[in-house]
């Protein structure tokens, strides 16, 4: 593996790179945003995880955390920020053409960084 390769790996967004930001952040994605118990099935993180693991992405300005009743039920929606979806968009391309590179499907070049 060449030195620009691995310094394109060191450069990946560390706090989406951990398995279940990186499902989070997929998750919410695909969609506009998701509730607190959508997260929890979709991902299979626990409560506490989930949550944990949501701070931490609000904190980063990666996803907005909204606190509502439905009725008299509380509800937690989730939704990523511009910065989330701009944050995602350049880690998912970095390992797309990482993973191009290691298949020998593409070259790695300057451009990926």
């Amino acid at each position: 593996m060449s030195d620009e390769m691995y310094r394109v790996i060191a450069q990946l967004d560390k706090l989406i790179h951990e398995p279940a930001r990186l499902a989070i952040m997929a998750v919410l994605f695909a969609c506009d945003a998701a509730d607190f118990t959508y997260l929890l099935n979709a991902t299979g993180l626990t409560k506490g995880n989930l949550s944990s693991h949501l701070s931490k992405l609000e904190e980063a300005g990666y996803v907005e955390i909204e606190k509502r009743f439905l009725g008299k039920v509380p509800n937690t929606l989730c939704r990523l920020t511009p910065t989330g979806r701009k944050a995602f968009t350049e880690y998912w391309t970095k390992w797309q053409r990482i993973v191009e590179w290691v298949s020998g499907e593409g070259q790695a070049t300057a451009e990926i960084g």
